[in-house]
């Protein structure tokens, strides 16, 4: 090959390598267009409002102000059952009963809804299997009118144990249900709320609870042995019970990681109310004069009076004499003599 073609060659290379070189910065500096994404604003419903449900309503549900809410719907698609916001006192529904499951956002119809006074109001209110029991109670065991349709509280048992040596009885109370639901507080079924908009407090003399069938029996039971008061509880839930709840078996851990799963769980464990294994407080624990247990009662022989044994004693005659009263026994080398406290030896 002569000098010539090499000289071509080299330059030929030479200019393709310079070619690629500028193909390459001129691909890597430019940017690739951006896609301008235009916020495309949400179109506006054209229709009226209407109530709708903020979350998920089951059957039983009381209503608060908080499970409802006004919402724009279609107009087209607008029924005649729906409430409409110019056309309802959302205070009036507050205290009503769900009688068929409403899921979220889905609108709220009137026959849905079961209002204090209709007929099938109370029997609306139960869950499926449970039982509506009455329970009589003062104003201070009442938490003085602090409690509400629809909240959750416990059940205490305050009584007096009979039986013991002096007489005297065994002051006990404790807690025989969890987690009940209230349903209504005398005849009233919803929250009173007065001009301002806030609830009022009031006192009432019976209480309407929530309890299966089992449950109402140990009520009529618990009446008969004493006083029952109530105890109010937290909205928070207790880690405690929950981890009491799962080692018993009464409530069972979803496999996996499925939040859906463990939410209703929770919602199935905050709903459910126990009875038994309840905790107990006598009069020792509040009051170093009272006792924590009920002293047995002395065993009387057959014979005596008063209690007193009567006790076989030696006499001159006869051989052997019953002796009522208390004794002492003196012994005397290998022979022991029974003598009655103030006898003679």
């Amino acid at each position: 090959m002569d000098s010539r073609k090499i000289i071509l060659l080299v330059g030929a290379l030479i200019v393709a390598a310079v070619t690629a070189f500028f193909a390459r910065t001129l691909v890597a500096g430019s940017s690739a267009p951006q896609a301008g994404a235009s916020a495309m604003a949400a179109p506006a419903v054209d229709g009226p409002e209407v109530l709708v449900a903020t979350r998920s309503l089951p059957v039983g549900t009381i209503l608060d102000a908080t499970a409802l809410k006004y919402q724009p719907w279609p107009k087209e698609l607008v029924d005649n059952a729906y409430y409409l916001k110019d056309k309802t006192n959302l205070q009036s529904l507050q205290g009503t009963v769900v009688r068929s499951i409403i899921t979220a956002g889905q609108p709220v119809t009137q026959g849905a809804l079961v209002k204090p006074g209709d007929r099938g109001f109370l029997a609306a209110a139960l869950g499926p299997g449970m039982r509506a029991v009455s329970v009589p109670v003062s104003a201070q065991a009442a938490v003085a009118g602090f409690v509400f349709p629809g909240d959750r509280i416990d059940l205490v048992l305050t009584q007096n144990v009979a039986g013991g040596g002096d007489g005297q009885p065994l002051k006990v109370s404790e807690t025989i249900m969890r987690n009940i639901r209230v349903l209504a507080t005398d005849q009233r079924t919803d929250n009173l709320v007065g001009e301002d908009g806030k609830t009022k407090v009031q006192t009432f003399s019976n209480v309407t609870i929530e309890a299966t069938p089992k449950m109402a029996e140990q009520v009529a039971v618990a009446q008969t042995l004493g006083t029952l008061s109530l105890s109010l509880r937290s909205i928070a839930d207790n880690s405690a019970e929950l981890e009491e709840a799962i080692a018993s078996g009464a409530v069972h851990v979803p496999n996996g990681n499925d939040p859906k799963a463990e939410k209703a769980m929770m919602v199935r464990l905050a709903s459910q109310p126990s009875a038994g294994a309840g905790s107990y407080q006598t009069g020792a624990d509040v009051s170093r004069y009272q006792r924590s247990s009920v002293p047995g009662k002395p065993a009387a022989s057959a014979g005596g009076q008063g209690g007193m044994p009567m006790m076989p004693v030696a006499g001159p005659t006869t051989g052997v004499v019953a002796v009522q009263g208390p004794i002492v026994r003196v012994a005397r080398g290998n022979a022991m003599t029974v003598v009655p406290v103030g006898g003679k030896n």
